[in-house]
């Protein structure tokens, strides 16, 4: 990939690892979520970029091959100064918020699924489903995800080896 962007749509910061954005609080909710994800089998991928050029903080893929998407929220002033969740809503089967246990739950929406999580583990405190999604646009963020697992595997090994 010599471009910034491949035919894909794929750029050079889809391949990153840490970007280093992230705050201390939000890394612990990302660990957390992400042990609790694996425990039901369920792969992930942090920091995705969506084809609308929005940044899932946590986009997941089942078994059973449902796309999932976690918005991290590190606090009360966080989820208040984002307003971007509905745009991930057509890219995936499921949405979530991961927040710690502290956080008050009740300024989250009722339409999306809510996830406690500190940096141990997690529980899925109100599930959620949104509307199918229709296979070409599957297809594609499952290529998607894909192919930036291999590239950041790939950066991994690299960084091992030197």
């Amino acid at each position: 990939m010599t471009d910034s962007k491949s035919e894909d749509g794929l750029s050079l910061a889809d391949i990153g690892l840490d970007d280093g954005r992230q705050s201390d609080a939000a890394l612990a909710i990302q660990r957390g979520t992400m042990r609790l994800l694996s425990q039901f089998n369920i792969a992930c991928l942090p920091e995705v970029v969506l084809p609308n050029h929005r940044r899932a903080d946590l986009m997941a893929l089942t078994d059973k091959g449902e796309i999932w998407i976690i918005e991290i929220k590190s606090g009360l002033a966080d989820f208040q100064a984002d307003d971007k969740w509905p745009d991930y809503l057509p890219y995936c089967d499921r949405f979530y918020f991961a927040v710690a246990p502290d956080f008050p739950s009740d300024k989250l929406p009722e339409q999306a699924g809510m996830i406690f999580a500190d940096s141990y583990g997690a529980e899925i405190m109100r599930d959620n489903t949104q509307p199918k999604l229709a296979a070409a646009r599957r297809n594609l963020l499952l290529r998607r995800m894909a192919r930036i697992g291999g590239f950041r595997w790939s950066r991994l090994r690299d960084k091992a080896e030197n």
